[in-house]
């Protein structure tokens, strides 16, 4: 117990923390019989906040209490306890000390609104700020202003923010560096690119937090060119670069994937004092790996000092995006090995390099671990498992995955049709992509390549051009290669391989061979040879792709094999789809080799026969091996998983899920 001179009979327990001996010493100095001058009670509060020490400023409060200092009317000693509270986050406790006072000034309400904000409550702010308006004799500060158009930022309202940025031009406080911050920011937050950048041209002064503020949040949400557009004015006005800003730029860089200007600012850190830590160091590596420079970014990894789970997430995904599945999951094995675990975003790599070999046993290996390692339900290894089951043609999975999901994203919904459409099932798709709409998750142009993939399968001519029209003139996106290859197959699909001809011809959009070898095929199977010499000549023109063999005799013994067991079911080789000029014993064996064909009489020989054989194709399959695959199932009484660049193919009992449209 604690004596305090003066007033004997007011005797106050309070217990001092050993760490805090200046505060001791505040304490120890007071002679004044009301426990403490103004000032160091001030003081203490202050620090008490400022350092949240709640259990010190509490028996701070308790000795105000019973000196009978805090009561509503010490205006001075209750803004203090508000600040307390609300830095400890006792926003309650502050909000009650508030609603007590008979008379506020604008320290009381910035107090308040400064709490409710750094405690996760814009609302609140907002709800203050219109109570304060209403009275006559306080007008808003700089700093007032700045937490309000932080707390619109925060809720995204963007109607409120315009509001009270008319309220800031009238004011004149737009030139106080802590209103125009939280203009660019609110304006920025709500995706308002122009207006953020014409505050930035207007109001002069702008400083390096204020640059780097902009920069992050425009990269963040795309809006690249504009970002160039800043960084430009950054260095007219030979404002500094730090860490912050670096990071910043190589995102830009890696976002833009331009490669020269990421050089430009490698080489001017270089010459810099700037230290080359580990967030940079990453930021570095991911830039050079989504420049596809993975040779760059691998010595920028090997040359750190420390790494840290960004720094071996950065270089995985370096691989990852430049199609080296393989060895971003062996690079993964030396990451476990330093010791370091991996996060969330660690995973999502992970599962999609899976993915992208279609590594069905490795996606269950990974999802396992996740699961050990508690980030089951992280959104981002939600979607990637998704992703991974539905590529690898386990969409039962995927599914599971889909509705075990606490929260999900417009990249989850995507995955989920996607997912249906690859698989075949056009209907599950498009009641994916309803559910979708019911749920208000907004559609983006990745959304509508699965639908209009789902309306090709299904050959819904009339949906598939309502959803093209929905895409363009209700959501404001211009459709893609992506979207108009779709509507050739959903026409093929539909035996109007006419109208589709002259869709590719008057459609302004440059064509890759995928869309012209889908022509081709569906002039095949609906015998319209006339137009199909004509598309064939087009596709000749493009360059024909190699078929890859492998060459071991015994693979192909297997192939010869296995065609002389489907003779009786009624294969013949079929050639016609065959645009070279070759002599009809070339044409045959050209077909009987392909490279699906082979990979499945591996598959035959080395995987045993109750699991299914999985095979990647990058090219679209051929109607000789499909309807020779379709056979082989049934012979060998295997099922056989097929993935070319238009869709998953699961052969079995002789049929395949796509129904021979494809």
């Amino acid at each position: 117990m604690r004596k305090f001179p003066g007033n004997a009979h007011l005797q106050a327990a309070v217990s001092l923390p050993r760490s805090s001996p200046r505060q001791t010493r505040a304490f120890s100095v007071q002679t004044n019989p009301s426990f403490a001058s103004l000032e160091n009670t001030i003081k203490l509060l202050k620090s008490s906040a400022d350092t949240k020490n709640l259990k010190f400023g509490k028996s701070i409060h308790a000795l105000l209490i019973i000196t009978n200092q805090a009561t509503p009317d010490h205006v001075i000693q209750t803004n203090s306890l508000i600040n307390l509270y609300s830095k400890c986050g006792q926003i309650k406790v502050a909000r009650r000390l508030f609603d007590k006072m008979r008379d506020r000034n604008l320290v009381s309400w910035s107090g308040l609104m400064a709490g409710y904000l750094h405690n996760g409550f814009p609302m609140e702010v907002l709800n203050l700020f219109r109570n304060m308006a209403l009275t006559d004799y306080l007008r808003p500060n700089e700093y007032i202003l700045a937490t309000v158009l932080s707390s619109c930022a925060d809720c995204g309202s963007l109607v409120e923010g315009r509001l009270y940025h008319g309220y800031v031009l009238k004011s004149g406080l737009v030139f106080h560096q802590y209103v125009k911050n939280a203009l660019l920011y609110m304006y920025a937050m709500c995706s308002d690119v122009v207006a953020a950048l014409g505050v930035l041209k207007s109001v002069p002064g702008s400083d390096g937090f204020t640059y780097n503020s902009v920069l992050k949040v425009l990269v963040g949400h795309g809006y690249l060119n504009e970002a160039l557009e800043v960084l430009g004015s950054m260095v007219k006005e030979c404002v500094k670069w730090d860490n912050y800003t670096y990071v910043t730029l190589f995102g830009l860089c890696a976002g833009l994937m331009d490669l020269k200007l990421g050089l430009q600012v490698h080489n001017q850190i270089l010459k810099t004092n700037v230290e080359f830590d580990e967030f940079i160091s990453s930021a570095v590596t991911d830039m050079y790996g989504k420049c596809g420079e993975i040779s760059f970014a691998r010595k920028v990894f090997d040359g750190m000092q420390t790494r840290n789970v960004v720094s071996w997430t950065a270089i995985l995904a370096a691989y990852f995006q430049n199609g080296w599945f393989e060895e971003a999951l062996k690079l993964f094995s030396y990451m476990e090995h330093e010791g370091v675990m991996p996060n969330e975003y660690t995973f999502a790599v992970l599962l999609n390099s899976g993915a992208g070999l279609s590594a069905l046993g490795y996606g269950n290996s990974v999802h396992a671990l996740a699961v050990k390692s508690g980030f089951k339900y992280y959104i981002v290894v939600g979607n990637s498992l998704i992703n991974v089951y539905a590529k690898g043609g386990n969409i039962e999975a995927a599914h599971k995955v889909f509705s075990d999901m606490v929260y999900r994203n417009t990249i989850t919904w995507n995955a989920m049709i996607s997912g249906y459409s690859h698989n075949g099932l056009g209907n599950e798709a498009l009641i994916a992509f309803q559910d979708m709409l019911a749920a208000k998750e907004p559609a983006n142009y990745v959304t509508f390549v699965g639908v209009l993939a789902a309306c090709a399968h299904l050959g819904w001519v009339r949906e598939g051009f309502y959803y093209l029209n929905q895409l363009r003139y209700e959501m404001g996106i211009e459709p893609g290669l992506e979207h108009y290859t779709c509507i050739v197959r959903l026409l093929c699909r539909a035996g109007l391989v006419e109208q589709a001809e002259n869709f590719m011809r008057t459609t302004p959009v440059k064509w890759d061979v995928v869309a012209w070898r889908t022509l081709l095929n569906a002039c095949h199977v609906h015998r319209n040879y006339r137009l199909g010499k004509q598309v064939a000549e087009i596709v000749l023109d493009m360059g024909p792709d190699d078929v890859g063999t492998p060459e071991f005799s015994l693979i192909c013994g297997k192939v010869r094999e296995l065609l002389t067991e489907i003779e009786p079911l009624g294969y013949m080789p079929d050639i016609a789809t065959v645009v070279y000029d070759l002599k009809e014993e070339r044409e045959e064996d050209y077909t009987s080799y392909h490279s699906e064909k082979l990979a499945i009489a591996y598959g035959i020989m080395k995987i045993p026969p109750e699991a299914p054989i999985r095979v990647m194709k990058n090219q679209r399959m051929c109607d000789d091996c499909h309807t020779a695959v379709k056979l082989i199932s049934k012979v060998t009484n295997r099922v056989i998983i097929v993935r070319d660049v238009n869709h998953f193919h699961r052969f079995q009992d002789g049929f395949c899920s796509c129904g021979d449209y494809w």
